[in-house]
């Protein structure tokens, strides 16, 4: 026979390349890194320096770097409105803290005071929170016609209730300054 026939119509003109070629050359064109654990600890450092500088932009209160729930001219003017003046609600949790403490004092007298102290902080809590969800959404709703009032209320509430240090963002708005 001649090499024509033994070959077929549709000859290649090359050997067949032997398995252990085949998968070396696969390996080669792979997309993995050559040397995986640099590249992953090289992966781990970028992510780390991007949440570095994405709370960086956060903490400066960059507009960008904020999440969904921040974004926003209301968002802002909520921010800087509640930032300006002083909220029962931040108070709460001092109180609270103190009626723990006053709750180990032995006299039945002193603990009872203690709770009815922190219920009248409760209270006045809901009520300067309702008062100032009411006039906050009042004002966004003549300053920003265009934007939708959902959730600015409870938005404004629960910003009053942290305590100003621990605000996210951080209050910017100095007390008393109006927005």
């Amino acid at each position: 026979m001649s090499q024509e026939s033994s070959e077929g119509s549709d000859s290649k003109g090359r050997p067949t390349p032997k398995r252990n070629q085949a998968e070396a050359k696969r390996k080669i064109n792979s997309l993995a890194p050559a040397n995986t654990k640099e590249a992953k600890a090289a992966q781990r450092q970028a992510t780390k320096a991007a949440r570095v500088a994405q709370r960086a932009a956060y903490l400066r209160g960059d507009e960008r770097a904020m999440p969904a729930r921040d974004r926003g001219p209301a968002r802002r003017f909520i921010r800087e409105s509640v930032d300006s003046r002083r909220n029962v609600g931040e108070y709460f949790l001092p109180v609270v803290l103190i009626v723990l403490a006053l709750s180990a004092v032995p006299s039945s007298q002193v603990r009872v005071a203690a709770t009815f102290f922190m219920y009248i902080a409760l209270v006045a809590a809901l009520i300067d929170g309702a008062i100032l969800a009411r006039r906050v959404k009042k004002e966004v709703a003549e300053r920003f016609p265009n934007e939708p009032t959902k959730g600015l209320r409870m938005y404004a509430w629960l910003r009053s209730t942290q305590l100003r240090r621990l605000r996210t963002p951080p209050a910017t708005t100095p007390r008393g300054k109006k927005p």
